[in-house]
């Protein structure tokens, strides 16, 4: 298994191999890099864990949302660190140097999609893809300071892919500016399906106070009020599932580790071999029968439907991306993990559902990055990313 590449930890120190991109494109001239969960032709694909790399053969073909990024011009500069098995939120790989946080150095980066946050944040690529099935895009974009959009499921193919929970993984992406964020996205999205304008702000009750300290939610405020100068004041809404977050939490974690064993179980019980805290949560999805998967998913189904119903064609929801600034690297276990849960109530919204989210790079918490989302209506990506421009705009002038 390689190493890491100083000075970030960021990138895997593999053999550098010839990768072809167009000359000419909108992203000629940026540097890419690409979370090792995709294939990259003539690279193994190692995920995250020795005995995978050991037994993976080098791809025969580069992952399709890949190539469309070398083929408008991107240069492949390198594979970057995940989390193993991509299951896993805070950018602490047991097999690795951890990646450093840029914006905050003693902090995490975030994960699974770790060293991507970490070369873009750090300016050693230009673009770095990522995946998001819990939260490997949005929770890293907001430790990170950057830009994060959890793309509506299944829309860019996962052709070349690691599969983690087939039902929740979405291909996504960093970038250094909010322009080359855009550029991306249209190359990789097309034209939004959702052709309603996005013109009705909503925020949830509960949201707002359910998961954040005083400091937080004072910054909180601060920036929706920064928001809101652009896309209007959000209306506070009341929602039937706000008397239940745990349920809507446990619907998220019993499917995303049911889907997850299904996938990974039979490697594991052939003798794969994972880190402890990884471990635990694969054996969690073992103990996960299908009646209670059935039960959830019929859950699921009922969210989607009251949320997409709460949007509306031209509603979307504001809120924390997270709990607040990155954990300290030297939290301990227990602070991790009351952290994760509390992340999780947030970020299993749009999972869930299935509808994309986008945080944004503008508050900040005892001195480190703390973003603030948007989520929308199935299949309204683009429509989003130009909402976060306007307000980057707005905020660049403050």
């Amino acid at each position: 298994m390689p190493g890491t590449q100083a000075p970030l930890n960021a990138f895997l120190d593999l053999r550098q191999m010839p990768v072809a991109n167009a000359e000419l494109g909108p992203l000629a001239g940026l540097r890419l890099a690409v979370k090792d969960i995709y294939d990259v032709a003539g690279y193994r694909t190692g995920c995250g864990n020795p005995q995978k790399f050991e037994e993976a053969h080098a791809a025969s073909r580069t992952a399709q949302a890949v190539q469309t990024i070398l083929d408008a011009g991107a240069r492949f500069v390198g594979k970057t660190q995940t989390d193993e098995l991509a299951f896993s939120l805070f950018g602490q790989n047991a097999h690795f140097p951890y990646p450093i946080n840029p914006a905050a150095p003693e902090r995490v980066t975030g994960g699974s999609s770790s060293g991507s946050a970490a070369a873009v944040a750090g300016g050693l690529a230009n673009i770095a893809t990522g995946s998001d099935t819990g939260g490997s895009i949005r929770a890293p974009a907001s430790f990170c300071g950057l830009i994060g959009l959890r793309t509506t499921h299944g829309r860019i193919p996962l052709d070349g892919a690691m599969k983690l929970a087939s039902s929740f993984d979405t291909f996504g992406w960093f970038a250094d500016d909010i322009e080359t964020y855009e550029t991306v996205g249209k190359l990789l999205l097309g034209r939004d399906p959702h052709q309603h304008p996005l013109n009705r702000p909503l925020s949830i009750r509960w949201l707002d106070a359910f998961v954040m300290g005083p400091a937080e939610a004072t910054e909180y405020a601060r920036i929706k009020a920064l928001a809101a100068g652009v896309i209007g004041q959000p209306v506070e809404t009341e929602y039937a599932f706000a008397s239940f977050p745990d349920e809507l939490y446990w619907c998220f974690r019993r499917l995303q580790a049911f889907e997850a064993w299904r996938e990974h179980g039979p490697w594991i019980s052939a003798g794969g071999r994972l880190s402890p805290g990884v471990e635990e949560r694969f054996g969690f999805g073992r103990t996960i029968d299908a009646k209670t998967a059935t039960t959830e998913a019929a859950r699921r189904l009922a969210f989607r439907a009251e949320f997409g119903a709460l949007l509306g064609n031209n509603g979307f929801l504001v809120l924390p991306t997270v709990p607040g600034a990155a954990p300290l690297a030297a939290s301990t276990p227990e602070q991790f993990q009351a952290y994760r849960e509390r992340a999780l109530h947030l970020l299993c919204l749009s999972g869930l559902s299935g509808f994309p989210q986008i945080t944004l790079p503008i508050g900040s918490v005892d001195g480190a990055p703390f973003g603030l989302s948007l989520l929308g209506p199935s299949g309204s990506d683009v429509a989003l990313i130009r909402l976060a421009r306007r307000i980057l705009d707005a905020v660049r002038k403050v």
